[in-house]
């Protein structure tokens, strides 16, 4: 864990020495990837956003750019900034880069058919031409239950926002979660095919809070950055000189047809706000010293708190291996 403690929590206390920080990751690429594993180099799957592209070339720095394979693995619900961005960041590092329509898979598995059957249990209209999303409410502006919405935009471009049902909400990102799976089988294909390992990309708040999917984005042989928050990620970016236009995107999931932030889908929070409140919650900043320096009211930080803990507490099981008698 990359040494971030203060003697005073403030919104510097996520600060670290990014040279530092990016020498230890590096050795513990190298030790890890061929050492323990006995790999020849690694394989990234290239997202476009910020972890990705910070991983890979954290695995560049280490490896260097002929033992790292960049894996681009869109499908037609991506958006053109996934594609556009992944490719930057490949050209960029000037690593041997693939590209997979996963697609065709996901069509033969039911991923798209499934999901919009799910949809029709609560809009039974939505079809061709529709777009739809699940979001969260902001529980900085929403003092409600935090549940999930479904978010539809007809063809006609008119919105619809419609609370869902357990059922259809397990049926969606059941569906939904195909996409995932499918990225990780073909990474590991072609891992195996090169004797690579495979380097996750799960950051820690992504990692805490359960932001992955068990045997989809979060399986991986080594994670380099699953230690580092959020804010962290993006020192680490700054220094490894990411270009620009990934490190200003807003972090997004890119899974459903509807353009959405990881902030809505997920977190419900900026996720500025939500890493310095996981660190407080970790090392038990009181909550008066927390809404103090955040700008927050007291009761908005016990909120969140209690927020981060329950879903600690419901994606536990992600982390286990399975059970045995």
């Amino acid at each position: 864990m990359a040494d971030t403690t203060s003697p005073k929590f403030s919104k510097d206390v996520l600060r670290i020495d990014a040279s530092r920080e990016t020498e230890r990751i590096c050795d513990f690429i190298r030790r890890t990837a061929a050492r323990d594993f006995r790999k020849k180099g690694v394989v990234v799957a290239m997202s476009g956003g910020i972890d990705s592209s910070v991983v890979a070339a954290l695995c560049v720095r280490a490896l260097g750019t002929e033992r790292v394979l960049g894996l681009r693995l869109p499908e037609c619900e991506s958006s053109q900034e996934t594609l556009d961005c992944s490719k930057l960041m490949t050209d960029f590092l000037g690593v041997e880069e693939r590209t997979e329509d996963i697609s065709p898979i996901l069509e033969a598995a039911g991923c798209y058919t499934k999901r919009d059957e799910a949809i029709r249990k609560l809009l039974p209209e939505y079809g061709v031409g529709f777009k739809a999303k699940i979001v969260l409410p902001d529980i900085l502006q929403d003092s409600g239950y935090n549940i999930f919405h479904l978010v539809v935009r007809s063809p006609k471009g008119e919105e619809i926002k419609k609370r869902l049902t357990h059922e259809a909400f397990l049926g969606i990102v059941a569906a939904s979660n195909f996409k995932q799976r499918v990225r990780a089988m073909l990474t590991y294909h072609h891992a195996d095919a090169r004797n690579y390992a495979v380097a996750g990309t799960s950051n820690f708040l992504e990692h805490d809070q359960g932001f992955f999917v068990k045997l989809g984005d979060g399986a991986a042989d080594l994670k380099p950055i699953a230690h580092l928050y959020k804010a962290q990620v993006y020192q680490l970016a700054e220094h490894l000189g990411v270009p620009e236009q990934i490190r200003r995107r807003p972090p997004t999931p890119d899974t459903y047809p509807l353009s959405q932030t990881a902030q809505e889908f997920y977190f419900s929070l900026p996720l500025d706000v939500l890493d310095l409140c996981l660190y407080a919650d970790k090392h038990q900043v009181p909550e008066a010293t927390v809404a103090e320096a955040l700008g927050l009211q007291k009761q908005q930080v016990a909120g969140i708190f209690r927020n981060i803990r329950q879903k600690r507490a419901a994606t536990a099981y992600l982390h286990q291996t399975e059970s045995l008698l």
